[in-house]
């Protein structure tokens, strides 16, 4: 029994190995399968790949073998190639027949021969009639000659003082020009010509001035003021002539050490001055200002003197009139003269390119003036440097405080008169 068991089970692992061994093979023959597969695909591919391009190559080349486009480049090329070498054995063959390379050859050849023989001849003929030697000897010979002519002349004025002659001639020469100057001014001075020629200028001077007011007149008809001036300036210029000419007559002639005085330029702002002072009297009154000039040390600006209680009407009258329109204020300061404060203020009007100067004096003891803030704001901090340095008061400044120095500070630094506080300090 148990024998017939064993047998049975024997042959049952037999089975299952023999299936086991089938299945593998299976599997394998599967694998081995896929593989063959999967080869011949992408052989396939790939001769697939080559055909298409072989056909692709084989069309291209048939459609240019049906157009010959590659022949006709090709012989073109070569037709061109051939033309080329052709013409360059023409014209090397021309060439060797009229012989023109040698013929060229030999022309710089002879020009070259001919060059040098020319030389050598002229060289031959130098040396044989000393041509070289003979030319150095005459150079030689009027040098000597110079020097030995130099020597003799240097030696003739030693002998005959010659150059004591010449300098005492040139000393006689200047010698007599000054005798000469000095008669000419003596004698124009005994004929009293300088003062007669200074009349002349002044008198000339004086009816151009006078010229210049009747013209000024004329155009100024209608202005009485700009008349009255006019009459004045006319007045002045009439007494200046008369008295150049008293002058002239009652001049002494012998007087050298008080020569005359040239006569002074007119200033080239003078109209410009002459303009502002018409337009304030004009405006306000001729008590305005009681005093303009042309400051010649600053430039030849026109500097007007305005009176303490007309000081901002002046100064208003400057600004907003548009014959004048000084815009912008560009210096005010103060000075102490000890007797009297001094304001100055610069202006500029930027409409006319033209400046002008404005002045007023201040009572030392109760200095106190218009503020001229409210006009121009640049007055603003000036203003407040006089009153700290100086003491002087401005009405109407919005501001008005020591802009320097401490509130507590003791007197004006600027003030002639001013002691430190503290001397050792």
């Amino acid at each position: 029994m148990s024998r017939d068991q064993s047998l049975e089970e024997r042959k049952k692992e037999e089975a299952q190995k023999a299936k086991e061994d089938v299945l593998k093979k299976s599997t394998e023959s599967k694998k081995e399968t896929e593989v063959a597969l999967e080869s011949g695909l992408e052989l396939a591919k790939k001769k697939a790949a080559a055909a298409a391009k072989a056909k692709a190559a084989a069309q291209a080349k048939q459609k240019r073998e049906e157009t010959g486009e590659e022949d006709l480049e090709l012989a073109k090329k070569k037709a061109a190639a051939a033309a080329k070498a052709k013409a360059a054995a023409q014209a090397k063959q021309k060439r060797e027949e009229t012989g023109e390379e040698d013929l060229e050859l030999a022309k710089k050849k002879a020009a070259a021969a001919a060059k040098a023989k020319a030389a050598a001849q002229a060289k031959q003929k130098r040396e044989e009639t000393g041509e070289e030697d003979l030319e150095l000897a005459k150079k030689k010979a009027a040098a000597a000659a110079k020097a030995k002519a130099a020597a003799q002349a240097k030696q003739k004025r030693e002998e005959t003082g010659e150059e004591d002659l010449e300098l005492a001639k040139k000393k006689a020469a200047a010698a007599a020009k000054a005798k000469a100057a000095a008669q000419a001014k003596q004698k124009r001075e005994e004929t009293g010509e300088e003062d007669l020629e200074l009349a002349k200028k002044k008198a000339a001077a004086a009816a151009k001035a006078k010229a210049a007011a009747q013209a000024k007149q004329k155009r100024e008809e209608t202005d009485e003021e700009d008349l009255e001036l006019a009459k004045k300036k006319a007045a002045a210029a009439a007494k200046a002539k008369a008295l150049a000419i008293e002058k002239a007559k009652s001049a002494n002639m012998n007087d050298v050490d008080h020569p005359p005085q040239p006569e002074e330029i007119p200033s080239p702002n003078q109209p410009f001055l002459d303009q502002y002072v018409s337009v304030i009297r004009k405006h306000l009154n001729d008590d305005a200002i009681h005093d303009y000039y042309i400051n010649r040390l600053s430039k030849h600006v026109p500097t007007l003197v305005a009176n303490d209680d007309t000081y901002f009407q002046v100064a208003q009258l400057l600004k907003n009139n548009e014959e004048l329109a000084f815009d912008y204020l560009s210096e005010l300061h103060g000075t102490d003269f000890q007797t009297h404060f001094e304001l100055y203020v610069h202006l500029f009007s930027s409409k006319h390119k033209q400046s002008v100067a404005l002045k007023v004096k201040v009572n030392r003891e109760q200095p106190v003036i218009d503020s001229l803030q409210p006009l121009w704001n640049g007055a603003d901090w000036p203003e407040r440097e006089a009153f700290d340095l100086l003491g002087i008061q401005f009405t109407g400044h919005p501001n008005l405080k020591r802009i320097m120095l401490t509130d507590d500070w003791v007197g004006y630094p600027l003030r002639k008169d001013y002691e430190a506080y503290d001397v050792e300090v």
